[in-house]
């Protein structure tokens, strides 16, 4: 067999193979013999009919059958003799099939990049260093009160963050519209639910009182009918709510699932959830700094069957991820170059940490996948039931022992990155910025 390579861009390869006339010749005589066995012709018994008119009734298919058991079989042959790693499938070209003549075709297919760096030597890596407060655990006892708040009526005037119980209509050109009236409608006042404007002109308003607002349509609006469009609501105030919060006591505390009702047990429970969250949090900061730097510091180019691939990932992923919050999924934009940049950026992260992995030797630790499992397993009801299910099928680790990997090459990068400790609160942690998720 004869290969020869061309080189036809930064990663593209054409590919040419011919396969000897004897190698062609042999397999065509094979699988035709084997097919005399049970075709059928008028007037022979079954395996009796003589070769050649079994070859002029299928000679054609079969010599095409075999041309593209050659190709599947020679292909793979050629590239590892030429050390070549495709990354995707080839195109295929046949050339002219025929007995008694080597067989050639043409592969031309994309090969994987060269991987020139595994390691961030020097480059700057702020880690952070964080610990939960007191005050953080105020802080969200409070949040947790704010959602078990209950109203009490007022005789005053609505002010921001009270609720009021209102009727309304609305009507454009003096003619009400589906879906703008309601009865006995509860609606906090800067909760910004209803469009702009609305909560803005109740401030003020008391009990039994009625106000008209004049107001527009946002340009966006979900129902298209009414974007952008002026309306006039009509809304009767019936009531003016103050907010009360529960206090944070026996009663509070057994609400919030804690069984012996103590407050210093539910502040360790919510200790334990925020210690948690600070964890995942840090090794997301960490794991997005070190990878961030990983891609940038290599240049190859990604083959397009690859970035392709992963295009179709994050098309699928974002449709999950609507459907998930109640949204059809037929509302995820499907255009390709919408995706592009994030894809070469995932499927060049993901061949750099193949490589890593590979050259380096890791491997997840069972202590640490196991850790790493617990640590999940902590915010459930009965914990052990959740590791015990992680461990009924291995399938069901692949993700945790992917998470050990990524660990394990993030800790092997860091020796030899510059790291600085970074103090923060875990408010900053927490806090959506550029650059962290």
């Amino acid at each position: 067999m004869q290969v020869t390579v061309e080189t036809t861009g930064n990663l593209e390869r054409r590919m040419t193979v011919a396969v000897p006339a004897d190698r062609l010749e042999k397999e065509f005589v094979a699988r035709l013999r084997r097919l005399s066995q049970t075709a059928r012709f008028p007037g022979f018994r079954p395996g009796k009919a003589p070769i050649k008119m079994v070859e002029a009734q299928y000679g054609g298919k079969v010599l095409e059958e075999v041309a593209d058991d050659l190709i599947r079989s020679t292909f793979y042959e050629a590239v590892v003799e030429k050390g070549m790693r495709p990354a995707g499938g080839p195109n295929i070209q046949p050339k002219h099939i025929g007995r008694g003549q080597d067989f050639e075709y043409t592969a031309t297919f994309e090969i994987y990049p060269e991987v020139t760096r595994l390691e961030i030597k020097g480059c700057r890596i702020d880690r952070p260093v964080v610990m939960v407060t007191d005050a953080d655990i105020d802080r969200t006892i409070d949040t947790l009160r704010q959602q078990r708040v209950s109203w009490q009526p007022v005789e005053r005037v609505a002010i921001k963050g009270d609720q009021v119980i209102i009727d309304f209509e609305g009507s454009i050109d003096g003619v009400p519209f589906d879906g703008g009236s309601a009865k006995d409608f509860p609606l906090v006042l800067g909760n910004n639910v209803l469009i702009a404007g609305f909560e803005e002109g109740l401030i003020g308003a008391k009990a039994g009182e009625k106000r008209d607002l004049d107001l527009a349509f946002p340009e966006d609006y979900r129902n298209a009918k009414l974007a952008g469009k002026s309306t006039k609501f009509s809304v009767a105030v019936k009531q003016v709510n103050i907010p009360v919060l529960p206090e944070a006591n026996e009663d509070f505390a057994k609400a919030m699932g804690v069984v012996d009702g103590k407050i210093e047990t539910l502040r360790a429970e919510v200790r334990a959830n925020l210690e948690r969250e600070m964890t995942d949090r840090l090794r997301r900061d960490l794991r997005e700094q070190v990878f961030k730097l990983l891609v940038d510091v290599n240049t190859f180019e990604i083959p397009k069957a690859l970035e392709t691939a992963e295009i179709e990932r994050l098309i699928q992923m974002t449709r999950a991820n609507f459907e998930a919050q109640g949204m059809p999924g037929t509302r995820v934009p499907t255009e390709p170059g919408l995706y592009a940049e994030q894809a070469r950026g995932r499927a060049k992260l993901g061949l750099i940490l193949a490589e890593l992995v590979k050259a380096k030797g890791l491997q997840a630790d069972a202590a640490k996948m196991r850790a790493r499992v617990e640590l999940l397993a902590g915010s459930y009801e009965n914990p052990q039931e959740f590791v015990s299910w992680y461990y009924a099928k291995p399938e069901r680790l692949a993700e945790i022992e992917s998470q050990v990997l990524e660990d394990e090459a993030i800790d092997l990068l860091l020796k030899d990155a510059d790291v600085a400790d970074k103090p923060m609160s875990f408010q900053e942690l927490m806090k959506p910025a550029p650059g962290r998720a």
